[in-house]
């Protein structure tokens, strides 16, 4: 990354390392697609225990894999700082700790997970391939939390073109090996929807591999010597992973969460309200992907800016991505205003979900707005290494005020379902309130412009 000197310079930057951030999340949103899809044709039983597993599993693993993005503030700040030598130990440890994290989650989820699948009252079979779906994804996630500190330093950065490319080669090993392994091809075992599980496995392993061969072999790289020796484990450097990747990981899992709370809320509606409000949800969620890319690359250039003192140029960036991702809300709004019938008939041809998910769709509208404001900002707040208070108002915003007043409006009024809606959108607006408040707050108190250097 470079230093900028004007608005024009900054825009082109952010774009850069943007764009392949947004291509990096909707490959990763396909991945989740495509095994779903396939294991759907596959059979029925099999994409219930598919989907029950990952409703499991998602939720977690996006809480957890939030801590160790603790890794992108603190690398871009010591590249920011020039003190790049220490960079290797910071990402040594980061890679420690998430191999610890990784066996945690495994001891837990051997001792509770047949508790858990036991206590939904699941048909045999979906029961049985939602703990195999499981079983066999876990051959995978020491892997997979080491790729997370890999990517994290990657995009830090601002290579964010290699973490791209990395998961577009992804994309067609996890399909060849889904085929493989759920149907049973060319001498494979036939394992239904488990074999979506060994599947990503298999793929985290690969994507490691080939993180690791990249970060030791190429530029710009290969320069930090992040694995030429061996760096003994630093339980302070630990404790500042997480210090601030705690809040991120909560702040992260409080906003997914919430959603799948509200799906299990919803089982009392009928099934065609539940399947109307699945598809409004899958495709709001698709559309989300835009301004999570923008906080991801708010939290690089923030950071980076902030690690050389450079506030003003900070400011300036987290303000150019929140009007980005405000321009593209209003593109995404009005493409479900004009053609929700069109959007939805993609996922649907029954005529009573079709009419319940153009009404859904509406709602999701007012989604982008809010998102478009609180995503961008949490990662310009996640530049500037503040994540305890934003923490806390995530946690109020959804839990506190969204989900109850949802609940409220679903089953004390006459709104039913679309309360809940009602409720999420209240929940994020609030949340993009107080936390542009949070950042208007630190850029004038914390990190006023008049301390500004330049090296």
């Amino acid at each position: 990354m470079d230093q900028t000197y004007n608005k024009k310079e900054k825009l082109r930057q952010l774009l850069f390392i943007l764009i392949p951030i947004l291509i990096t999340q909707l490959a990763m949103y396909s991945m989740t697609f495509i095994d779903t899809l396939m294991t759907g044709r596959y059979s029925s039983d099999d994409l219930a225990g598919v989907a029950i597993g990952s409703s499991l599993w998602v939720p977690v693993f996006t809480g957890l894999s939030g801590i160790l993005l603790a890794v992108t503030p603190i690398v871009s700040h010591l590249v920011g700082s020039k003190k790049q030598g220490n960079v290797a130990f910071s990402v040594i440890q980061g890679v420690y700790l998430s191999v610890i994290m990784a066996l945690i989650v495994l001891a837990a989820g051997a001792f509770s997970l047949t508790p858990i699948l036991n206590g939904m009252n699941l048909e045999s079979r979906v029961h049985e391939t939602a703990f195999d779906y499981l079983a066999a994804l876990s051959t995978g996630l020491i892997p997979l939390f080491v790729y997370n500190v890999l990517r994290s330093f990657i995009d830090a950065l601002g290579k964010t073109r290699v973490s791209m490319i990395i998961t577009l080669i992804s994309l067609p090993i996890n399909v060849v090996f889904n085929y493989l392994f759920i149907y049973g091809k060319f001498g494979f075992p036939e394992l239904g929807g488990a074999g979506a599980g060994f599947a990503s496995a298999i793929t985290y392993w690969l994507i490691t591999i080939i993180s690791l061969y990249i970060i030791h072999k190429h530029t710009p790289f290969s320069s930090y010597g992040v694995f030429r020796k061996f760096h003994a484990v630093s339980l302070a450097k630990w404790k500042e992973i997480l210090l601030i990747g705690i809040p991120i990981g909560l702040s992260i899992f409080f906003e997914t969460s919430i959603f799948s709370a509200v799906t299990l809320l919803m089982s009392n509606f009928e099934t065609e309200v539940i399947a109307a409000h699945q598809i409004a949800l899958n495709f709001a969620s698709l559309l989300y992907m835009i301004p999570l890319s923008i906080s991801m690359a708010l939290t690089i250039v923030v950071g980076f800016e902030v690690g050389a003192a450079r506030y003003e140029d900070a400011k300036e960036y987290s303000w150019i991505g929140v009007v980005i991702a405000v321009l593209m809300a209003l593109v995404c709004a009005a493409i479900l205003l004009l053609f929700p019938e069109e959007v939805a008939s993609i996922y649907t041809k029954d005529a009573n979900v079709l009419k319940l998910t153009t009404h859904f769709l509406i709602y999701a509208l007012f989604f982008q707005l809010s998102d478009a404001i609180q995503a961008p900002v949490q990662g310009a707040l996640r530049g500037y290494k503040d994540v305890n208070v934003t923490f806390i108002m995530s946690l109020i915003s959804y839990w506190v005020i969204g989900l109850p007043f949802g609940y409220y409006l679903a089953n004390y009024t006459s709104w039913g379902a679309y309360g809940y809606w009602i409720g999420l959108i209240t929940g994020l607006a609030a949340g993009a309130i107080t936390l542009t408040s949070r950042l208007i707050y630190i850029q004038k108190r914390k990190f006023p412009a008049g301390l500004q250097k330049n090296f």
